[in-house]
């Protein structure tokens, strides 16, 4: 799944929204459409199974509507509601289904908005609250990261597991602080009075305060997004006055460490100096001979995540999070497959390629190949 692909969805959901009329409609229109961009065979009941009985108990032929099956094995659980209906009170048939089956994961969706849930407090009984939730029609920046990973080609049910919580936890971290900016509550009202008011908390005085640190904090949020949007301006409108162009920016050091990484991966292929790299504002790009269209991977380190990209055989985006700089070498692969593709090597298994650590050969049918190291290759037919 591509970026363009769920962003053109999502307009077409826009479209479809006032057509559907029924919970079926749903399926077909929206939901089923939705997991074959993530790359499911729905017409494969093998992968993708309507109509999953989920026994309950005593009480038999109880049916999901979909499952995502892997090698015969049920790991996503999919109940779907008529486009209209609100989830809040829907998730309890999904609870029992769950319970019924080895699923890790269950969404509840109504074919705009999916609910994310696993098991994360108590094993085979799936949480209360969903660990993730997007609205096709309000997609965020993080939905497009997100998404992806419950594609079929990039889905790893270990690392959403792992991810599941930091999610869970992060979603009611901000939900409680909204809560907050509206209206603080007297426990959090206390927690500021601690060290600012010295005298006795009564609820007069919390009462007292609970306008002024709703202002406060509001102020202060207001304050931050001032500053950084003076910052992005800034930094995009500052140019050299000695010849008009955009000061180079400079990697950091996390960002040199990483190159070094590259270079080191592909240094059996290619000659070191012909891996570059290249700094934005958004993302670091490690590039085949200083060419911005031909990029094997790029990454972006913030405080609380590392993503890296790598292209496809298309040059589309595929994403991952990794914990640390030392995880890039487990997509080693995906490095080389693009640096192939820019040699224009196809990836064929039926033929043999020797890697050199200046140059990649093709063995011919009926040749042999004698090479050292650079470039200098004596081709003889087989005797």
């Amino acid at each position: 799944m591509t970026d363009e692909e769920l962003k053109n969805f999502s307009k077409r959901a826009l479209e479809l929204k006032e057509h559907i009329t029924t919970e079926e409609a749903t399926k077909m229109s929206l939901v089923a459409p939705f997991f074959q961009i993530l790359g499911y065979d729905i017409f494969n009941p093998s992968e993708f199974c309507p109509e999953f009985t989920a026994d309950i108990g005593i009480k038999k032929g109880e049916k999901v509507d979909y499952a995502i099956l892997i090698n015969g094995n049920p790991i996503i659980l999919i109940e779907v509601k008529f486009i209209d209906k609100n989830l809040d009170k829907h998730s309890s048939q999904l609870f029992r289904y769950y319970s019924a089956t080895n699923a890790r994961f269950a969404i509840l969706t109504n074919g705009l908005t999916y609910r994310f849930y696993t098991d994360l407090n108590e094993k085979n009984k799936m949480d209360n609250q969903p660990f993730y939730e997007f609205n096709l029609l309000n997609l965020s920046p993080d939905d497009y990261i997100e998404i992806p990973k419950f594609s079929k080609e990039c889905f790893n049910e270990e690392s959403i597991f792992d991810n599941a919580s930091i999610l869970m936890y992060s979603n009611q971290f901000i939900e409680y602080m909204q809560e907050q900016l509206s209206s603080p509550n007297d426990e959090f009202v206390r927690f500021f009075l601690k060290n600012a008011y010295q005298g006795v908390k009564t609820q007069n005085v919390i009462d007292k305060f609970r306008p002024i640190l709703r202002k406060a904090l509001n102020d202060y949020i207001d304050k931050i997004v001032k500053e950084k949007m003076t910052s992005l301006v800034n930094t995009s409108s500052y140019i050299s006055a000695a010849n008009q162009e955009p000061v180079k920016l400079l990697p950091s050091n996390e960002e040199l460490e990483f190159y070094n990484s590259i270079q080191d991966m592909l240094q059996d292929a290619v000659d070191p100096s012909a891996i570059t790299y290249k700094k934005t504002e958004s993302y670091f790009a490690v590039l085949y001979k200083n060419n911005v269209r031909k990029w094997l991977i790029r990454i972006t380190i913030s405080n609380f995540q590392i993503t890296i990209i790598v292209p496809d055989k298309n040059k589309n985006e595929i994403r991952f999070k990794i914990n640390s700089l030392s995880d890039v070498k487990s997509y080693k692969q995906y490095i080389k497959n693009a640096l192939f593709m820019y040699l224009n090597m196809p990836l064929n298994p039926a033929k043999e390629y020797l890697h050199t650590k200046w140059g990649i050969y093709e063995m011919p049918e009926h040749y042999s190949i004698k090479l050292t190291y650079g470039p200098r290759t004596d081709i003889q037919p087989y005797q």
